[in-house]
């Protein structure tokens, strides 16, 4: 899998996780989800999201 793809999935594992600890759990676990919305947006425009840096170092590839 490519770095893109995979920020794609964990960012969608985190925030659908997040909403249910939220939900079932206690109502603080949604900051998570805000954390990782405004990751993702900020990632937008700067091309630079703290996953990617941590998934390049995995070995994942660019392309």
């Amino acid at each position: 899998m490519t770095v893109d793809r995979m920020l794609r999935m964990i960012a969608g594992l985190f925030v659908v996780g997040s909403v249910l600890l939220g939900m079932y759990v206690h109502v603080y676990f949604l900051y998570f989800a805000i954390f990782v919305g405004l990751n993702l947006f900020q990632s937008a425009f700067t091309n630079w999201c703290p996953m990617m840096t941590i998934l390049r170092k995995a070995g994942f590839s660019e392309n």
